[in-house]
């Protein structure tokens, strides 16, 4: 009988997980020929520069709700499977390169890259917007990674209308700067993070990014930001093997601050979740669900 039992049981762990795993992620959805999914390449305007923007518009005639998704620093990780997989599951996302990023114009900062996280959201509201890609704007997410994970914070924690926030391994910049009174802190994020990274990005320098970490305040707070967002859908999925120290000490923040909505999970992977995309993107997809209307 223990030995028939056997096999069933070790199957156990791998059906609960498929079940957790939505069609969106693994699976093309029926082809709407009327209003077929796609894609569309533009510019959005900025305050000296330009936005590089992609829509992934969803199949179905619409509304759609749809996804702000942002990328950290300095983008390498652009979490397209997670737009991919959001779009399958009936979401337009719109992704962009802040400027002095990858090809935007202007001039780079973190300042900047809120600034313009806030643009695109605004963008995401006008009457062109909607009306050219179907978009429900009562139904508006942003969901980080990284870097990506404090602008979200922070455009979510200063806009009321963004239903709901989905942070991955997010990066909180003000303590990170506080980090520096300890000289090797300084050093091993410099190393680390920051020297390496600057070809993609124009208008900055190493110096100016380690000094605007230093000086960070509560704009790049991630613990501060939490209060605002206590009362919507709140989502902080860390990383082990990365900074998900971060996103669990803005958990506790999140519970202290009274958030009923939270989900709050630390997986076994590095900072971009390099083993773990398909629980990351089924993570994201069930997240979305519920602001079905």
């Amino acid at each position: 009988m223990r030995r028939a039992l056997l096999p069933l049981l070790l199957a156990l762990p791998v059906a609960a997980l498929a079940a957790q795993i939505p069609d969106a992620v693994v699976a093309d959805p029926p082809v709407d020929t009327r209003h077929p999914a796609g894609l569309a390449a533009f510019v959005i305007p900025s305050a000296d520069g330009a936005l590089n923007a992609v829509m992934y518009t969803a199949a179905g005639a619409g509304p759609h709700p749809t996804l702000l998704l942002l990328h950290g620093f300095p983008g390498n990780e652009q979490n397209l499977d997670l737009a991919q997989a959001a779009r399958r599951a009936g979401w337009n996302v719109l992704t962009f390169h802040y400027r002095g990023s990858w090809g935007s114009p202007g001039s780079y900062s973190f300042a900047h890259c809120q600034a313009d996280a806030a643009n695109v959201l605004a963008y995401l509201r006008t009457d062109k917007a909607v009306r050219q890609f179907a978009i429900d704007p009562s139904r508006i997410a942003v969901a980080g990674h990284s870097l990506g994970g404090i602008v979200a914070a922070r455009v979510g924690a200063d806009d009321p209308k963004v239903v709901g926030v989905f942070l991955i391994d997010p990066a909180d910049i003000a303590a990170i700067g506080r980090s520096f009174s300890d000289p090797k802190q300084r050093e091993a994020f410099l190393v680390g993070e920051v020297r390496g990274d600057m070809p993609p990005l124009a208008g900055t320098s190493e110096a100016m990014i380690m000094d605007e970490v230093a000086h960070a305040g509560p704009a790049l707070d991630l613990v501060a930001t939490m209060p605002a967002l206590a009362g919507r859908p709140l989502a902080l999925i860390g990383a082990k093997r990365g900074i998900g120290a971060m996103a669990a000490t803005a958990a506790v923040a999140a519970r202290k601050a009274g958030a009923v909505h939270l989900e709050a999970e630390t997986l076994d992977t590095d900072h971009s979740f390099s083993d773990m995309r398909i629980a990351l993107a089924s993570k994201l997809v069930n997240w979305l669900g519920q602001f079905r209307p």
